[in-house]
């Protein structure tokens, strides 16, 4: 949950940075607890497949392979004396990489759903900040211009004005954008 300047997060952090905000810090120091709170909610089945995902997804897994295959090839080639070959046929290997290739894609889809199950709550985060923030820059034109009109410096508003001052309805912005992408699919 983000804050506001009336609720403090206590947290022993590294220095605030002068040039951002007291709110931005502890907004930060928020956002820090919920990744924190999301990792400690893992699995173990989820923390062993992050594990494989991030080992396959770096250098030395490219090289473990490259040397792994590297020596079995040159093995299995003969290219060795006194080395004797335990699949000239390559057929050991290829099934060996098939069966890797299809653990490792099952462990990446594992990482990936759950790491878009994050993005979706994240997302759902970001609507509702900027669906309140719409809200509140709706009511604060509402009052700026009840101040202006008791100040007697009210002026008709300017049509624009007029449309900025209505509360937007998510529902009716959801409708008007599977129109407009209905309309593109026929359109093709």
């Amino acid at each position: 949950m983000l804050t506001t300047p009336s609720e403090p997060l206590h947290s022993t952090g590294p220095p605030q940075d002068a040039g951002l905000s007291s709110v931005v810090h502890r907004n930060i120091r928020a956002l820090t607890e919920v990744r924190k709170k999301e990792e400690r909610q893992k699995t173990p089945s989820d923390r062993i497949a992050d594990a494989v995902t991030r080992f396959a997804g770096s250098m030395w897994s490219v090289y473990f392979h490259a040397t792994l295959f590297g020596a079995w090839i040159v093995i299995n080639l003969g290219w060795i004396a006194g080395v004797k070959r335990f699949d000239p046929s390559f057929v050991v290997l290829a099934m060996f990489a098939s069966v890797e290739a299809i653990f490792l894609s099952t462990f990446i889809l594992i990482s990936q759903n759950r790491m878009q199950q994050v993005a979706e709550r994240r997302a759902e985060l970001d609507l509702q900040i900027s669906l309140l923030t719409e809200h509140e820059l709706t009511r604060a034109i509402h009052s700026l211009d009840d101040i202006a009109h008791r100040l007697g410096a009210y002026r008709p508003p300017e049509p624009e004005l007029a449309d900025i001052k209505r509360d937007v309805e998510p529902e009716r912005v959801i409708e008007v954008i599977e129109k407009v992408e209905q309309h593109m699919d026929e359109a093709r």
